[in-house]
């Protein structure tokens, strides 16, 4: 088959897509897919890099996280699934190849409202945004959060997700057209931060009457905790997901004590089977009927053929959005 191989780390030029053999390991509770089509996430550039490697178990130079493909064999252990079906789904590795292996249990069903590249938008982003908000944060109805890096994929799958279940959406970003293009997803208001992220404190006061935020989803890092502490509610719940700004800061340890303050670090790529098939299960039940009936949907920004794969990379250098690999 082939594959988007990593010969080696750096640049762009280190990524070839390569004939590799057909992984053939689709036994017991394992499902092979045909991948139609694939994402491009930040873990990928990182991993190409040499900075961020696949969990063990998985292809360290295939990278991929998720995908879109239609069943293609089965283990004589599954149940759910059968060759034909549209799925998508995660993966720890290796998703950009045209087939990969991976337990029933951590793929769903396409709904058929989606075409392959718009469903391979989706598991990523919207997984992580769900396990975060509501499975860790316990995001309750009426609340209100605050969405760092708005206009990413997880953050506009967040922007959504909240709102479809009546909460108040804030969100920043470092460039105002990003926010701009995340405001019809449901976005309440949201401020530019450049240099200083201390620039959201007047805001979130303005917008919640001083009361803070009760839910945030941090995808950027160390460089706003402060001004996150600063506006967070009484018993207000921060979500670690990103660290593009670095990830390590000063904690003050009084702001956290007296508002009884939660703050916790997430990680989907590094979990557990049985962690991802609890996420994928989550995301089964909750989001995948919101996908059907359009009420949220997937955000794309360029489509690429899987030869095309440098150009994407080199796209999201550029501009730090998503991009998707038709396989």
């Amino acid at each position: 088959m082939k594959a988007v191989t990593i010969v080696r780390h750096g640049g762009v030029e280190g990524l070839e897509v390569r004939e590799v053999e057909t992984p053939t390991d689709q036994k017991a509770d394992r499902v092979r897919v045909r991948v139609r089509a694939a994402a491009l996430n930040r873990a990928d550039i990182l991993q190409r890099l040499g900075h961020y490697p696949a969990p063990p178990g998985f292809a360290q130079d295939i990278p991929g996280l998720e995908f879109a493909g239609e069943v293609d064999a089965v283990g004589d252990e599954v149940s759910l699934w059968k060759p034909g079906q549209r799925v998508f789904g995660i993966i720890g590795g290796g998703a950009q190849a045209e087939f990969v292996v991976v337990p029933e249990n951590q793929l769903a069903a396409i709904p058929p409202n989606l075409d392959w590249v718009s469903a391979a938008a989706v598991p990523e982003a919207f997984i992580t945004a769900h396990d975060a908000l509501f499975t860790q944060a316990e995001l309750k109805m009426g609340e209100i959060v605050l969405v760092h890096a708005a206009g990413s994929g997880v953050g506009t799958a967040a922007v959504q997700l909240g709102r479809a279940t009546s909460a108040n959406i804030f969100g920043t970003s470092r460039t105002a057209d990003k926010l701009e293009r995340a405001k019809p997803y449901g976005l309440s208001g949201y401020v530019v931060i450049k240099d200083d992220p201390a620039v959201l404190i007047d805001a979130v006061h303005e917008w919640t009457g001083g009361q803070g935020v009760n839910v945030i989803l941090d995808l950027v890092g160390a460089g706003y905790l402060d001004a996150n502490l600063s506006v967070l509610a009484s018993r207000g719940r921060m979500m670690l997901v990103g660290t593009t700004s670095g990830s390590k800061a000063r904690l003050d340890f009084g702001k956290v004590m007296s508002k009884r303050a939660k703050i916790i670090g997430t990680i989907l790529r590094a979990r557990s089977a049985e962690e991802k098939a609890k996420a994928t299960r989550l995301f089964r039940a909750h989001v995948v009927p919101l996908l059907a009936s359009g009420q949220v949907r997937p955000v794309i920004d360029c489509v690429y053929k899987l030869d095309q794969v440098r150009e994407a990379h080199n796209r999201m250098n550029r501009t730090r959005v998503s991009a998707r690999l038709s396989c």
